[in-house]
């Protein structure tokens, strides 16, 4: 027994003091190979990414950050299947054979690998025309949610539920962004026939001024929600539709807040939202 242990002390050292020394040191040649790499393109794409004039700072840095995420996955992939090879050859294991293995399950699994190409592909032009960032709201195909991650096959997205969606881009048709350059606040409330509407577009128009001059929302009101127009004459109301607009993922706040104090002010003014009502004549006979 001890003779044995011995045997495999004096065959595991050497090994240990050579191959080992040098696995050890592959792994942190990798790990401080990723972190250079990391700040070298974190410099680059703040420094190659141009600045729009059209676009907020903040949705300049949304999109450094996203592009810069995308960035840090392509390279740690790289990085970590390099390091993975070194390794695998310092054990003895021979790469050639590996990779040739490689290839042929590759071109055995080339008809899928198609679908995984066209993600790609379709995840560059997403990147490349700024279609939506990290830190977005956006609808895809009838999926809402926040953007939370982005990378060159997928996007993730999380809803109001806290449910995670991850949609391949491959399998995109349509992007809705709410959340680019501005919002809007679009609201449709239905009044009672004999309101006044000369009364009723100045409570409305003096509640959204009065709202964009609140110290804790005027930040996020670019134009304060006003009347637009007399939109529809439905069977019980009279429906009016009221515009404005916010800074990005502000829209549902100021939605909010301004429904809000437009109850209070059509209550203090008597002004009637009215509910559906029907009329039943009797016939006496």
């Amino acid at each position: 027994m001890e003779e044995t242990f011995k045997i495999l002390i004096e065959a595991v050292v050497p090994w240990l003091l050579s191959h080992g020394i040098k696995i050890v040191i592959i792994v942190i040649a990798a790990w401080l190979l990723y972190k250079i790499a990391c700040r070298i393109i974190d410099r680059s794409v703040r420094i190659a990414v141009v600045p729009d004039a059209n676009m907020s700072e903040e949705s300049e840095n949304k999109r450094e950050e996203t592009l810069i995420r995308i960035f840090n996955g392509v390279a740690r992939i790289i990085i970590l299947v390099m390091a993975i090879l070194m390794i695998l050859q310092e054990v003895g294991l021979k790469i050639g054979p590996v990779l040739a293995g490689a290839g042929i399950v590759g071109l055995a699994f080339g008809f899928g690998g198609q679908y995984l190409i066209k993600d790609v592909i379709t995840g560059l032009f997403i990147i490349l025309e700024n279609q939506f960032r990290i830190g977005d709201v956006v609808n895809i195909d009838g999926t809402s949610g926040l953007v939370q991650d982005i990378t060159l096959r997928k996007a993730t997205l999380r809803d109001l539920d806290g449910t995670v969606h991850h949609i391949p881009h491959g399998t995109i048709t349509l992007v809705s962004n709410l959340s680019k350059d501005f919002a809007r606040v679009n609201l449709n409330i239905g009044v009672a026939y004999n309101t006044n509407l000369e009364h009723l577009i100045k409570v409305i128009d003096m509640t959204g001024n009065e709202l964009a001059e609140d110290p804790d929302y005027k930040d996020f009101v670019i134009t304060p929600p006003k009347f637009l127009r007399v939109d529809e004459f439905a069977d019980s109301a009279v429906i009016v539709k009221i515009l404005g607009e916010t800074k990005p993922l502000k829209q549902w706040e100021i939605s909010g807040e301004f429904r809000k104090r437009l109850k209070i002010a059509f209550d203090k003014e008597g002004i009637e939202i009215p509910f559906p009502q029907r009329v039943i004549h009797q016939v006496k006979e």
